[in-house]
């Protein structure tokens, strides 16, 4: 039986239907992750749910430590993660309250830690076939969840990640859109590269809750923004409930496979990241 984690985006810092077991705090070799992890049920289904930005959204985007988060996860056993994600829309289907399945990635990060590997002579360098960067069977689940619901989503598109936490300007929209992208969020990566390294499938469920820069006459605020959130995650929800079921029985796939067992296995035997002393006062 799969293990099943969801990564809570902006707006979805905490599961309402989500039964809480309890809480629990991982040390990793690469820092404190966003929070504990809670552990719970939802939909009959055992979750594992950690929020990216913090429990109070208190952590922006490109300080947040994906190598943690990810290594954390996987250390307690979750095989499948879901990621939500907010993202703005580009092209003509991305409308304010669109939910999608993105398919494809593209990375315009810069000066986040993108690998669990960093060579030397202890370790060994890796290279992951990251041509498809969503797991099939996850994204497949995540459709039939909605679709189950009774809620829309678009089945595919090209999520773009840029830095933040500023938002894109007008020109950079253009040039994204330029290079195929259909959507813009600032967590994509390398959240999904870390994934594939450490053998997650792992899949996206994005919600659009603003055009992209220069997509409206009209200025992007965080009140309409939230506006949007507010309604739109309320089909989160109800997506995550149909689709976690359906990910108890997923088929083998290759994503486990990116690297060899032996890296696996001496990756969670690394040291632990001593704990950040607290200051004297």
């Amino acid at each position: 039986m799969s293990s099943v984690g969801i990564l809570g985006g902006s707006g979805l810092t905490k599961l309402k239907n989500l039964e809480i077991r309890h809480r629990r705090i991982i040390r990793t070799p690469f820092g404190e992750a966003s929070g504990p992890l809670t552990f719970g049920v939802l939909n009959g289904q055992e979750v594992v749910f950690l929020a990216r930005h913090g429990y109070g959204h208190t952590i922006p985007p490109h300080r947040v430590n994906y190598r943690a988060n990810i290594w954390a996860l996987h250390h307690v056993g979750v095989s499948h993660l879901i990621a939500v994600t907010a993202v703005g829309g580009i092209t003509a289907a991305m409308q304010s309250g669109v939910l999608l399945v993105p398919d494809q990635l593209i990375d315009y990060t810069h000066g986040r830690p993108s690998t669990f590997f960093e060579g030397g002579e202890a370790q060994q360098v890796i290279h992951i076939d990251f041509s498809e960067p969503y797991c099939a069977n996850v994204r497949q689940r995540l459709q039939q969840g909605a679709e189950k619901a009774g809620i829309s989503v678009h089945p595919g598109g090209t999520y773009a990640a840029t830095q933040g936490p500023r938002l894109e300007t007008a020109a950079e929209i253009r040039r994204i859109e330029r290079d195929g992208g259909d959507v813009v969020g600032m967590t994509g990566c390398p959240e999904a590269v870390l994934a594939r390294e450490i053998g997650l499938c792992y899949a996206p469920l994005s919600l659009v809750v603003n055009p992209a820069a220069g997509k409206s006459a009209e200025p992007i605020t965080m009140e309409g923004i939230d506006a949007v959130m507010h309604e739109g995650m309320a089909r989160v929800r109800a997506v995550l409930a149909a689709a976690v079921p359906l990910l108890a029985d997923c088929p083998p796939c290759d994503c486990g496979m990116a690297i060899g067992p032996e890296a696996l296995k001496a990756l969670h035997k690394a040291p632990l990241a001593r704990k950040k002393a607290t200051p004297s006062v």
